[in-house]
């Protein structure tokens, strides 16, 4: 394997030298990456930043002014498919052999979920009491909020949620979040997309993930939030920043937390970095369960200003 990380490394390192010209872009695979300038830099050699077990994926750094050329994003996405092809992986929930994260089963079986979520907090809504609410006049059902979020708004607008937090799904977001399988967030990233284009809404101006303490960053070693979001918001067209909020307190893990306990918790623990007033801001997370981080993280953006808090999250614990 690192034979062929080297040679691999080699040969798009020297196509790329040939198709560049001095003064080439600042560009992190295709995302709107935050970055200062590097006035004056020539292009420089990509560097393969990790390969996990038999999936390999490219994040491939240029540095210098100017932009991509376009023959070079086409060369990366033909290795792709031919890394695709050569090194079939398995599929993450059955095992059979797939060359995406999921085969083809399981992705039609378990993300064209068809239950009625609202779209506020993105819970599931019963089926008789869609049914009632468009009897009465309702527009369309898909618009209306469920009655907790009627009757005690979150400070978020919207989220959108895949599926259920449960089996066999949870292993998608524990092997993210707990063993490095980094391709799960690029699917993740690839469904969120798609389910937010249904929805005829206006794209986020800049797209953060929940941040993480210093600690647990430090212990983990990456956010597992931001590794969905950098690839949606570059699906979305978005600015991506994964500093755009800070945790300014070490909180205690929320998953044995009651809801008023975790209120508390996170009570005052963000603060925002950087202008946001008037901007739609969309927050991204691997599981939302009681609400209460994404409710605080949306409570400390509308007070620095922020327009509109749409939530992307991969799976929704669904509520007793």
């Amino acid at each position: 394997m690192t034979t062929y990380f080297l040679r691999v490394r080699s040969i798009l390192g020297r196509f790329l030298k040939r198709s560049a010209k001095p003064g080439s872009a600042t560009v992190s695979a295709g995302s709107h990456t935050r970055s200062p300038a590097h006035s004056g830099q020539i292009f420089a050699l990509p560097r393969i930043l990790w390969i996990e077990r038999m999936n390999l994926r490219f994040d491939v750094v240029w540095r210098g002014p100017g932009s991509l050329r376009a023959a070079s994003a086409t060369a990366l996405r033909r290795l792709g498919q031919m890394r695709d092809i050569a090194l079939p992986s398995q599929c993450a929930l059955c095992g059979n052999l797939s060359q995406k994260v999921l085969c083809a089963g399981c992705d039609e079986q378990y993300w064209n979920q068809t239950r009625t979520r609202c779209p506020v907090c993105a819970l599931p809504v019963p089926v008789l009491a869609a049914a009632s609410a468009a009897s009465a006049g309702a527009k369309s059902s898909a618009h209306l909020p469920c009655r907790r979020c009627m009757a005690e708004p979150p400070h978020f607008d919207a989220t959108i949620a895949l599926a259920d937090y449960h089996a066999p799904l949870d292993t998608l977001a524990l092997d993210l979040k707990f063993h490095a399988r980094l391709s799960t967030a690029d699917e993740f990233a690839r469904q969120l997309h798609a389910a937010f284009e249904g929805t005829n809404t206006e794209a986020p101006d800049v797209v953060a993930p929940v941040p993480l303490s210093p600690r647990r960053l430090r212990t983990r070693g990456y956010n597992q939030a931001w590794s969905i979001g950098k690839p949606l918001a570059r699906r979305l067209g978005s600015f991506a920043d994964a500093t755009l909020i800070e945790r300014t307190r070490d909180t205690a893990p929320q998953a044995k937390l009651d809801l008023d306990t975790r209120r508390k918790n996170v009570g005052n623990a963000f603060t925002v970095l950087r202008e946001i007033r008037g901007q739609h801001v969309g927050i991204v997370d691997d599981v939302m369960t009681s609400g209460a981080t994404l409710d605080a993280l949306a409570f400390t953006l509308k007070a620095a200003g922020a327009r509109r808090v749409t939530n992307f999250v991969a799976l929704r614990t669904p509520q007793d």
